[in-house]
């Protein structure tokens, strides 16, 4: 049965109808998709008032300043160029280093179209807070826009007015010694400078100008032709020492001399000038230099590093020793002024102030004169020497030789200088007193120490002489134990007497490596000494135990890889004069001079005494390697010592190490000290012999001072 024509025509129409309905159905949801997606939209372009002038702080603190202008409306454009908004919003916002900018009590006024808000920035002169209005107006496509002037950045700024920032530079505290003796401080300097319009044949002028000064010609020559100079304009280009203030006593004569002449040959070239100029000054010089250090000015890295610390491009910081170590309490805290002038000048409004911090003074423990008198003794050599009261702790010197001026750094170093300083083989940069070293013998004492802790030595016992060369037996192949007199009875005051490697190489086998290590451990090796100064750590060996009977018996008697801090061999002897108990060694001076204490009971008493009384006779008794610092009105105890640093035990070309340490050995001494010196390079020398006689002439210059 087949449908009508009729029937088809209907169904046909019926069709249509029901797709027609459909895509109307279609285009509605679609126009009211599309509204509702169009409806954030416009919702977000209308924006409030409120929220566009959070939006506006948002740039500020980002300094966004070209978006900000951007939410301007057309009459504040036409006031101001682009330009020169960003330009003056960035000379005041960056010049008072505004930083975490806080708006609060945000509230719009719809009749009069204002934002009311509490606004607060903290500045390089301390916090900024006041209220203010904004105002916004409505564009024809319902858009606000912020009407802007002047008086949005501070109420009272004026189009015209400026806002100024002035400062007081806080003054750096000084450097001083126990006594209150200058280390570090205020001083003046000569200023040597050229007046271009008064040059005469400048290119002979400059050259010899050059040659005076060190400087090359071309580094001359760029400081002529900055752009600011001007024909009547001073350019500095290097400062020299003011001869008035160079001192006999940190200087010889012939140095004062050659910088008189020199500054005199300066001033017969037409245009040189010389002027005073105040500067860090370090009257110790080579002395103290890798103690106290020097400034320098800061660098990019330094004012990234020190962010928010209050470091400006034209600050100093201090580098090295204690101008570093004391850099917070040394620098204090410039003073700084925020007001508003208007185009004459005058002040109309005062921002913000915080008064000037000028920097600690910081005092040390440290003895000016001893310090000069150690360095004085040793300048010629690769040494390093450590000064402490053994019964207090107080830290009286730490020298390294040789050494470099620190006031170079403050007049300025040539690359001439520079580069030889730096490539001198005897290292003069190199700080020695923190660096780990072989001890030698110096080192038996504290072995002592350990064998009667631990009863590995009966300091009464007679053990026998071995003659000039020993080994434990055939399994040591061809390496002995040498000594270098033979003497009897073998007993340990005898052994610390005549310095006696062979005994003390017995005793370190007798103790045991793990024993021996353990040992050493309860005195601070292998850990980071409690000091100001950041010192090396000692060790007994290049791994984590002593791995060989040879290297255990060598460790006996200061050599294997046993490598020593001075400082920390110095805290260590306090034991011998303080019943068993280790000195907290410190660097900062204090009227209470009651030790603390790093180790107690590092030894027992008795044991303390028995070394103590060992160590006064090598210094006393005639035989002792020490006799040669004997003294008649002092009682002193000490220790020689001679590391061999070589490739193998036949070898004869190694180099020495000459140490000695001494120290008064009796409580009630009028000046108590202790010395640790040691002086690379000795074996031609004499031996510690060498270091014991320049330490003997220290010690009467000590005694001899009042």
């Amino acid at each position: 049965m087949g449908i009508k024509r009729r029937d088809v025509a209907a169904y046909r129409k019926k069709r249509m109808l029901l797709w027609g309905g459909l895509i109307v159905a279609v285009v509605v949801v679609a126009a009211i998709f599309i509204g509702i997606l169009a409806f954030p939209k416009e919702q977000e372009m209308r924006k409030t008032p409120a929220d566009l002038w959070n939006t506006y702080i948002e740039h500020i603190s980002k300094q966004e300043y070209e978006k900000m202008y951007e939410m301007l409306d057309e009459k504040s454009c036409e006031n101001i160029s682009r330009e020169d908004f960003v330009q003056r919003n960035a000379a005041i916002y960056e010049g008072i280093e505004a930083k975490n900018i806080k708006v609060e009590s945000v509230v719009y006024n719809e009749e009069d179209e204002t934002v009311s808000y509490k606004m607060s920035f903290d500045t390089v002169a301390g916090t900024i807070s006041f209220e203010n209005q904004a105002r916004f107006s409505e564009t024809e496509d319902q858009e606000y826009r912020l009407i802007w002037n002047d008086a949005l950045i501070f109420p009272n700024l004026g189009a015209e007015d400026k806002v100024r920032v002035t400062s007081e530079e806080a003054e750096r505290g000084d450097i001083l010694d126990r006594n209150g003796e200058l280390l570090a401080g205020k001083g003046t300097a000569s200023s040597v400078g050229i007046v271009p319009g008064k040059l005469e044949d400048k290119e002979a002028a400059v050259s010899q100008i050059a040659e005076l000064l060190g400087m090359e010609t071309e580094e001359i020559e760029d400081k002529l032709s900055a752009q600011w100079v001007k024909d009547d304009t001073f350019v500095p280009l290097k400062t020299l020492p003011k001869v008035e203030e160079m001192s006999s006593k940190y200087n010889t004569e012939e140095e004062i001399q050659q910088e008189y002449e020199r500054q005199e040959k300066l001033l017969t070239i037409p245009g040189i000038m010389i002027s005073d100029t105040e500067v860090r000054q370090y009257p110790l010089g080579a002395a103290a230099a890798h103690l106290v250090g020097y400034i320098q000015s800061v660098t990019a890295e330094d004012l990234e590093e020190h962010a928010g610390e209050g470091y400006t491009a034209n600050s100093v910081i201090g580098r090295n020793g204690m101008e570093g170590l004391f850099e917070k309490e040394l620098k204090g805290k410039n003073g700084y002024r925020i007001y508003i002038a208007d185009a004459e000048g005058n002040e109309k409004e005062e921002l913000a102030y915080t008064s000037v911090e000028h920097g600690k003074n910081v005092q040390l423990t440290i003895d000016a004169r001893l310090q000069s008198s150690l360095y004085e003794e040793f300048k010629e050599d690769k040494s390093c020497s450590v000064s402490i009261d053994p019964y207090t702790g107080e830290v009286l010197a730490l020298v390294s030789t040789p050494s470099y001026d620190s006031n170079d750094f403050i007049l300025g170093l040539s690359n001439t200088q520079w580069n030889a300083l730096n490539e001198d083989a005897s290292k003069p940069l190199y700080n020695r007193f923190r660096q780990i070293w072989s001890p030698g013998s110096t080192f038996k004492p504290i072995t002592a120490a350990i064998g009667l802790e631990t009863g590995a030595i009966d300091p009464e016992k007679d053990y026998g002489s071995e003659g000039l060369k020993w080994q434990k037996d055939e399994s040591w192949g061809s390496y002995y134990v040498t000594t270098l007199k033979a003497y009897e009875p073998v007993t340990l005051e005898n052994a610390l007497l005549y310095s006696d490697n062979i005994y003390f190489a017995k005793a370190a086998l007798d103790i045991g490596a793990e024993k021996l290590g353990s040992s050493l451990d309860s005195i601070g090796f292998n850990e980071e000494m409690p000091f100001s100064i950041s010192m090396q750590p000692s060790q007994y060996s290049n791994t984590e135990t002593i791995d060989s009977e040879i290297q255990l018996a060598d460790s006996g008697y200061g050599q294997g890889e046993v490598l020593l801090n001075p400082l920390h061999m110095a805290s260590i002897y306090t034991a011998f004069c303080n019943e068993g108990n280790i000195v907290k060694p410190y660097l900062e001076y204090r009227e209470d001079k009651e030790p603390e204490y790093w180790i107690l009971d590092a030894f027992s008493a008795d044991t303390a005494e028995t070394v103590l009384n060992a160590l006064v006779k090598v210094v006393n008794d005639p035989n002792g390697t020490g006799y040669s610092a004997f003294m008649e009105d002092v009682v002193l105890a000490g220790k020689t010592g001679t590391a061999e640093i070589k490739a193998t035990q036949d070898d004869s070309s190694g180099t020495e190490l000459g140490w000695f340490a001494v120290f008064t050995a009796e409580k009630d001494t009028s000046k108590p000290i202790m010395i640790i010196s040691m002086v690379e390079d000795v074996k031609d020398l004499g031996g510690s012999g060498y270091v014991t006689r320049k330490d003997k002439q220290v010690l009467e210059n000590w005694f001899r001072l009042s």
